[in-house]
């Protein structure tokens, strides 16, 4: 793909964009007011995934470890 096309995909991702949520007909503080407010929406749940979201797997796998009866990698064994 060269950069020509590549860069009309992009416009045309960008028009399609401003079709779907209207933005063609704001003025241009408008635009940046959404567009801020979307950008930090979209930020601020990465974050939030990237940091909680491995948590809840971690936790999730070790409770279905200990419902088939696996032991805890920290589990100290008796030794007789």
């Amino acid at each position: 793909m060269d950069i020509k096309s590549m860069k009309y995909s992009l416009y045309w991702l960008y028009c399609q964009f401003e079709l779907i949520t209207c933005s063609y007909l704001m003025e241009p503080w408008e635009k940046l007011l959404f567009y801020t407010f979307n950008i930090t929406m979209l930020v601020m749940v990465l974050y939030t995934a990237y940091v909680f979201v491995p948590v809840h797997v971690s936790t999730a796998f070790q409770f279905f470890l200990h419902l088939f009866g696996n032991q805890h990698e920290n589990t100290v064994s008796v030794v007789k």
